[in-house]
């Protein structure tokens, strides 16, 4: 494995927890705050990381959040089912509706006019293009039309991110595992100037969770939860674009729980904290100007692993996907909003993506369709999902806040019932 830091081998301390450098003629010592060596790619450079600089460690922190179902101020009743909230009949028009191909897939976005996107190849060759999709003019552009992994054999493009200003994707070698991470300047829907390869691994680490914020990049690197090096720790990372530093920013003495995501000026991630205690997870949020500075945190229940979580406004917004033995309310399924007092807004409901919203507003999805919370007047309604949709219904593209919410479904034919597009509806939060 390549990283931005010490080449492993059999002369080192494995407690070190950082990977071997991947080719054999690379076996020479990198020390940590080494050069990740050139990769090949044509037009890419590679970037440098000053791991130790400003790198904390996740352990420290504080108790866990133990509350009854009386902390719980429920939408609807999960015993009853009766609604405690009053229903809206005020409805939620799009105020933009788009029709783009079938096979066109909208990744997370946060706070941007352009939403990262996969679009099928016309062949095999490419199976995936990297593209972008304008949620203010429906424009679609082909943004990484190939994999530039070379040699390309096997090479898809497996998962990317965009702002306004930074293009970031993954490509991943389906055979073998092995995976680089890029990142580009991007403007008007394309890339300009040179790509940057972040990171490589082979397949004892999963591809990289990322996320994009303005005119950085935010990834983890997480050993495989079935490989080698399965007890080392993870580790997030920063790169702004232009620099030639990335930045070690967390360490978590095992694998984060959920994708960094960036909402507002803060972003979060879900380390594992307090291990010599045991499991536990920390939902934790940090300054986008500043990541060394942590802004809140909430530690949840024992064994307790959140599916996904984001900060809007001054609250935690997650979802617990499955009913633990223990750990109280935060412990049984559904959608959680609150913080560390111990007070939350709860849907008791099968969580599907994240939460978005603004103001006391939250889009919550639940089945096919989505539960649009008010917790200002305590009131919500449902937004079903576009008409003819396939049998999972409308995906929201939006994450954490955002003052328009985005979503995409793919529909059938009226007359044939075949999948035939992609429907993008945008609506004013």
């Amino acid at each position: 494995m390549r990283w931005f830091g010490r080449a492993k081998d059999a002369n080192v301390n494995k407690a070190d927890g950082y990977g071997r450098v991947a080719s054999s003629e690379s076996r020479a010592s990198i020390t940590r705050r080494g050069l990740l060596r050139g990769v090949g790619a044509v037009g890419a450079t590679a970037a440098i990381a000053s791991v130790l600089s400003g790198c904390q460690s996740s352990e420290e922190a504080g108790s866990p959040v133990m509350v009854d179902s009386s902390a719980a101020d429920f939408v609807i009743d999960p015993n009853t089912n009766e609604s405690k909230y009053t229903s809206s009949d005020v409805a939620l028009n799009p105020v933009h509706t788009w029709n783009i191909a079938l096979g066109s897939v909208l990744l997370p976005m946060s706070g941007s006019t352009w939403a990262p996107m996969t679009t099928a190849g016309a062949s095999a060759t490419p199976m995936v293009k990297g593209s972008a999709l304008s949620i203010t003019s429906g424009a679609v552009t082909e943004v990484v039309p190939e994999p530039r992994t070379s040699p390309a054999d096997n090479v898809v493009i497996y998962d990317v991110r965009c702002s306004d200003s930074v293009y970031a994707w993954v490509e991943l070698n389906l055979l073998t595992r092995a995976w680089r991470l890029y990142g580009a300047r991007f403007s008007d829907g394309e890339i300009t100037g040179s790509t940057t390869t972040l990171w490589e691994a082979g397949s004892d680490y999963d591809p990289p969770r990322f996320a994009v914020a303005d005119s950085r990049v935010i990834w983890l690197v997480m050993p495989s939860s079935k490989g080698g090096r399965s007890s080392e720790s993870s580790f997030c990372y920063q790169w702004e674009a232009g620099d030639s530093d990335a930045r070690a920013v967390l360490e978590s003495p095992g694998r984060f729980a959920t994708d960094p995501t960036v909402s507002g000026g803060t972003l979060t991630l879900t380390p594992r904290v307090n291990s010599e205690q045991g499991v536990y997870y920390g939902i934790t949020s940090y300054s986008l100007s500043n990541l060394s500075q942590q802004t809140d945190q909430l530690v949840l229940p024992t064994t307790v692993k959140p599916m996904c979580a984001v900060r809007i406004g001054d609250k935690f917004a997650f979802s617990i996907e499955a009913n633990y033995n223990s750990g109280g309310l935060l412990g049984t399924m559904g959608t959680y909003i609150g913080g560390s007092d111990g007070h939350f807004v709860a849907l008791a409901r099968e969580p599907f993506a994240e939460v978005s919203g603004k103001d006391g507003l939250y889009f919550i999805k639940s089945s096919t369709s989505y539960f649009v919370v008010n917790t200002k007047d305590r009131s919500y309604q449902v937004l079903t999902a576009e008409n003819r949709s396939v049998d999972y219904g409308e995906y929201p593209a939006s994450v954490g806040e955002c003052s328009l919410f985005t979503t995409f479904a793919t529909v059938k034919h009226e007359s044939t019932g075949q999948p035939t597009s992609v429907t993008v509806r945008v609506f004013q939060v």
